[in-house]
């Protein structure tokens, strides 16, 4: 069998998942939320009979150290009659790993047969251990965390089809990763809430963008994009008014703060790919450059991120990463708490507030271009 496969694959698609002939079954990674369900998906394979499961499927709380002997032994148990594989199954089992490898590594080097198995979650996995290489040849060792360049797009969509029954544009999905990053369980509570809201009649087609905002996130979590929103339109007053919600509501400012850079860095991005020369690869327009930063590639975003590196201007969107960085070390340092962190988002938002357009010159919609600067201005 397969050493390693992932967790998402799974749940993609159950019906791959081979655990006949596994005596040890690994679980590594920090995605609770696929640990959670990788663990669902298996004791729905071992035990589908749900009236096997109170004596087929035996837990144990690494935090509670349990006894290596009583969890072997709730494996090594033979049923009788029944169909269902027994299980023993250890969470949190990082220093149950430690203190029984010996065993561990026994029972998966042996061969199972009628007996049951043992699963572990654990945080880390080192493939390089007697263990792991163990494991690896009769086992099957199972990542439940996302991987930096697995398509977790196309996954919500497929995801959001088979189990909340509705259809995401692939644009939409992008919405999500971008509100909620990887979170896969904010992400699946989300798609529940859409789900409930989506009439019947609207499932059978892909759900656009715009839907997600009303659903992705907690009312702060909402709260912090609007504001974000507003200090890229230059509206430093409404950004103003929406962080001092959120830090009324409890919100950690240094929190506020990478949220905020996430989205800014993108725009600094743009920017700087507009002033490169033509022979350099320069975009052909802003919103070439915008996707090229990584903007969501649908209508409202691009356009949204446009008017703000519009606003903004060349040089301001250029400076950014600097702005950013002095937000970062003064939350870290002496603005780390109280008014001082507040004032300290504040003189960002300010920053970035819309100015008045000097007579005769409208709006620098070229981020690429360097205009003449009037005497005394800083960028």
């Amino acid at each position: 069998m397969a050493a390693t496969v992932r967790a998402l694959d799974i749940l993609k698609n159950p019906a791959d998942l081979a655990v006949d002939a596994a005596s040890l079954v690994v679980l590594h990674g920090d995605d609770a939320f696929l640990t959670l369900h990788v663990l669902a998906t298996l004791r729905d394979r071992l035990c589908p009979d749900e009236a096997d499961r109170g004596w087929a499927w035996r837990e144990f709380a690494g935090d509670d150290t349990p006894d290596p002997r009583d969890v072997f032994d709730e494996a090594a148990t033979v049923p009788l009659f029944a169909g269902a594989t027994r299980a023993a199954i250890v969470r949190n089992a990082d220093a149950f790993v430690s203190a029984a490898r010996e065993p561990l590594e026994a029972i998966a080097a042996a061969a199972r047969g009628r007996r049951g198995l043992v699963i572990l979650d654990v945080r880390t996995f080192p493939a390089n251990t007697r263990l792991a290489k163990a494991v690896a040849k009769t086992g099957l060792v199972i990542e439940t965390s996302v991987p930096a360049k697995y398509d977790l797009g196309s996954w919500i969509r497929h995801w959001s089809q088979t189990r909340h029954g509705i259809q995401l544009a692939a644009a939409t999905a992008q919405r999500l990763i971008e509100r909620l990053g990887g979170q896969l369980g904010q992400i699946d509570q989300a798609l529940a809430r859409l789900a409930a809201a989506t009439p019947p009649a609207e499932r059978q087609k892909p759900l656009p963008p715009d839907v997600i905002d009303a659903f992705a996130g907690t009312p702060e979590e909402r709260t912090a994009w609007g504001m974000i929103d507003a200090a890229g339109a230059g509206d430093a007053r409404e950004a103003i008014g929406q962080l001092a919600t959120l830090i009324a509501r409890g919100e950690n400012p240094i929190g506020i703060a990478a949220q905020i850079a996430a989205v800014l860095r993108r725009l600094s991005t743009a920017a700087r790919l507009m002033s490169l020369p033509p022979s350099a690869g320069r975009p052909a327009g802003i919103e070439q450059a915008l996707r090229e930063a990584g903007v969501a590639a649908w209508p409202k975003a691009l356009e949204q991120a446009r008017q703000s590196l519009v606003q903004l201007g060349a040089g301001r969107a250029r400076r950014l990463p600097v702005w950013l960085l002095d937000l970062d070390l003064a939350l870290k340092g002496d603005a780390s708490r109280g008014l001082r962190a507040r004032l300290a988002l504040e003189r960002l938002f300010c920053k970035m507030a819309r100015r008045a357009e000097p007579a005769g010159r409208g709006p620098d919609d070229s981020p690429g271009r360097r205009g003449p600067r009037p005497a005394g201005a800083r960028s």
